[in-house]
């Protein structure tokens, strides 16, 4: 194996490492309320101040955020899979939380700004639920962002041109911006959904 594949197999299990730890920590504490005092430390790492792009090319900071719990995905318009079933299972959440739904912004972060301009993020996010956020920005605005939800992501080049291999969690913050537990699309949908109304009760 040359240098340079085994630098780049190294910084993938790091970070990997890293968003592993973060993610079992927020999904332990979610599971297990009574015991936040030993996930604090883990919760207190996750999240921090941002401002990108909304679909409608108006900056969008987390100060509007203040006082609502949300929910924070980050993915790709041409992803295969993980995130339009994620896209569709938040959206399905939505509706089954009704009036509730109202009161959680979900809240969906390009990471391949190159290609997923505002225009283009908010024709591909018509086909879910209208309440869903799209957000976009430079590429070092979201890997500011990315960092600081300790989110991993990388381009990897195909035939056809490149995919991007990326953290799969939808991260679910509280009203105060702390990190409240993750779900994914690998949770039953009635899980993710006690997941979010637990969020809500908070």
């Amino acid at each position: 194996m040359s240098t340079t594949s085994v630098a780049h197999l190294f910084r993938v299990v790091v970070w990997g490492a890293a968003a592993g730890v973060a993610i079992a920590g927020g999904y332990l504490y979610l599971r297990t309320p009574s015991q936040s005092r030993f996930e604090l430390p883990v919760r207190t790492a996750i999240g921090g101040p941002f401002t990108l792009t909304t679909v409608e090319g108006k900056p969008f900071s987390s100060e509007m955020l203040k006082g609502r719990p949300y929910a924070l995905f980050f993915g790709f318009t041409n992803c295969p899979d993980v995130c339009p079933t994620t896209l569709l299972e938040m959206s399905n959440a939505l509706t089954a939380l009704g009036p509730d739904g109202d009161r959680l912004n979900v809240l969906f972060v390009t990471v391949d700004p190159e290609h997923d301009t505002a225009e283009h993020l908010k024709t591909y996010l018509s086909a879910f639920d209208q309440r869903i956020i799209g957000l976009t920005g430079s590429a070092d605005v979201i890997a500011s962002v990315a960092r600081a939800y300790h989110v991993f992501y990388e381009k990897v080049p195909t035939s056809s041109g490149y995919t991007m291999n990326h953290t799969a969690a939808v991260f679910l913050m509280d009203r105060k911006g702390a990190l409240a537990g993750t779900t994914s699309h690998e949770e039953s949908e009635t899980v993710q959904h006690d997941k979010l109304r637990r969020l809500l009760s908070r």
